[in-house]
């Protein structure tokens, strides 16, 4: 067996010292290439390498083409304007430096090609290594450019090379959510990030037409995760970390004004947001819809259609579309008929056993704030969460009770549910009608708050002491639900086995030494063993 590890170790470092011996011949190369140009066709064994299927190797080639191709943009010894064909270079009349520069710069196309197919390789340092090569080739043909661009509006960036990369990380068969996050580096820079939204919105319409709207989980996802790392500065004077410096007529340059990042931006969710969703990803979006995406859009009020569909969906989709809908109604003034009609229909048992839980009481506490509403939508509003409340575990009651205390204290004409006279003891039936989804037709005046007195009998001690406080005169200062808003089953739990215990018990206890002569002797008088 010895024998066989030594062979395994001689073959291991023999292949170590034949990556070195590779790495360095190829830098070698580089070298030489760019000493004389006697040594241009070597750049064909680099661009082999870079097709080989060994992880190592093709890195180093990767590393090769970066520092070569680099080099010849700087010194601008690659072809610049419409690049004619190599064919056409060897018969047309172009002189020896011409004909040098377009076989390179075919090389150069040829290198960029290949880099945008390892975006897809099945090894993530190969797609690392090509992203970060493309992306520092992207900064080169920005300072030195190939093609003249619309100098009115683009300037010399290179946006036809972040359109294929951002292609090339859309993918419609391969989850790149490892590699976008490599590329949100990249995003940091105002130009970069400007490009890549446009790149989005044409990839998304493009893609999602071919397909004819239809749903496309992996590319909506990875479409998603590049977008979710967007963020738009909040002042035109944050934006100074640009990829390519402009060194004229920078200020009109659309990359460097802030409104129209905010309308790249808005144009790219709506282009998003206008196909047909997964259910998850729909949740997804909204979560974070209020704080990530409105803030920056130029007009937020283009997402009334989606939220208010969203809004119509039902279940937690309906519950997440809330803290969008409240943005719009408290800062834009939107108008939503029936919001409230829809919210008292969103109060179903499965509202307290959702994760938004904690979300939805928070946002329900706000829009059932004003002292303006009707008192028989209040009331609605109450006796449905009183009826809900008899099935419910005890983390959404301590939820709840302190909800339903603060509505009466709001609105004193509630009062009528806690003290309403009955004829003798004879039991009533109660009015409520909790099938109606019409908070105005569901008679919930005429009921009464009798839920919360079954309360009082609750297994748990929180949640019947809570209960009880109805009665007594409820104080005019209200409670703040913030406090038990995040409460878990198993914080409960640790806080109930952590209780010292406040009274000690009495015990008198005396070892017995024989069988029936313990305790003071009195089973041995009154029995004996015969």
């Amino acid at each position: 067996m010895a024998p066989t590890k030594k062979r395994n170790v001689s073959s291991a470092k023999t292949t170590e010292q034949s990556i070195k011996i590779a790495k360095l011949d190829l830098s070698s190369k580089v070298d030489d290439i760019l000493e004389s140009r006697k040594h241009a066709n070597d750049v064909f064994d680099i661009l082999e390498v870079l097709q080989s299927e060994k992880e190592k190797s093709v890195i180093s080639a990767v590393d090769a083409c970066s520092r070569l191709f680099c080099s010849l943009l700087e010194r601008k010894e690659l072809f610049m304007g419409k690049l004619p064909a190599e064919d056409e270079a060897l018969s047309g009349g172009y002189s020896a430096e011409e004909k040098y520069r377009i076989f390179m710069r075919h090389r150069y196309s040829s290198c960029v090609e290949m880099l945008l197919e390892h975006l897809s390789h099945e090894l993530h340092g190969v797609k690392e290594s090509a992203l970060c090569c493309l992306m520092k080739f992207a900064a080169a043909e920005g300072q030195h450019p190939l093609e003249d661009l619309d100098w009115t509006e683009h300037y010399s960036f290179p946006r036809h090379l972040i359109q294929a990369v951002v292609d090339r990380l859309l993918s419609k068969t391969t989850d790149n959510s490892l590699l976008i996050s490599r590329f949100q580096e990249f995003l940091e820079m105002e130009d970069i990030r400007y490009y890549v939204m446009s790149s989005i919105r044409e990839s998304v319409g493009r893609v999602m037409d071919k397909n004819k709207g239809a749903v496309m989980l992996v590319y909506q996802s990875n479409v998603f995760t590049i977008m979710s790392n967007i963020s738009v500065p909040s002042q035109e004077s944050e934006l100074t970390n640009f990829m390519v410096k402009q060194e004229a007529k920078h200020e009109d340059w659309k990359a460097a004004k802030l409104l129209e990042h905010k309308r790249a931006f808005e144009r790219m969710w709506l282009g998003f947001l206008k196909y047909k969703l997964p259910s998850s990803m729909y949740k997804k979006v909204l979560v974070i819809l209020h704080d990530s995406i409105l803030p920056h859009m130029s007009k937020p009020t283009l997402m009334i259609d989606f939220l208010t569909a969203a809004y119509e969906v039902g279940g937690a989709i309906s519950l997440l579309a809330l803290n969008g809908l409240f943005v719009l109604i408290h800062q834009h003034n939107l108008d939503y008929p029936d919001f409230y009609k829809k919210l008292y229909n969103l109060l179903e048992p499965s509202v307290f056993h959702v994760k938004y839980r904690a979300r939805f009481f928070h946002l329900a506490n706000i829009f059932l704030s004003s002292s303006h509403l009707p008192v028989y939508l209040v009331a609605a509003f109450a006796k449905r969460l009183a009826r809900l409340a008899l099935t419910a575990p005890p983390t959404a009651l301590l939820i709840v009770l302190p909800f339903l205390y603060n509505l009466i204290r709001r609105h004193p004409s509630c009062r009528v549910l806690i003290h309403r006279p009955s004829a003798g003891d004879e039991p009533l039936e109660d009015s409520y009608l909790m099938d109606e989804e019409d908070p105005a037709q569901c008679r919930a005046l005429e009921s009464s708050l009798w839920e919360i007195k079954t309360l009082q009998k609750h297994y748990h001690p929180d949640v019947a002491k809570a209960a009880m406080l109805i009665n007594t005169p409820l104080s005019e200062r209200e409670d703040d639900i913030d406090a038990v808003l995040e409460i878990t089953t198993y914080e409960m739990m640790e806080r109930d086995l952590k209780q010292t215990q406040i009274k000690s018990i009495p015990l008198e206890f005396e070892t017995a030494t024989q069988l029936l002569r313990g305790g003071g002797d009195v089973l041995g008088q009154h029995f004996c063993l015969d």
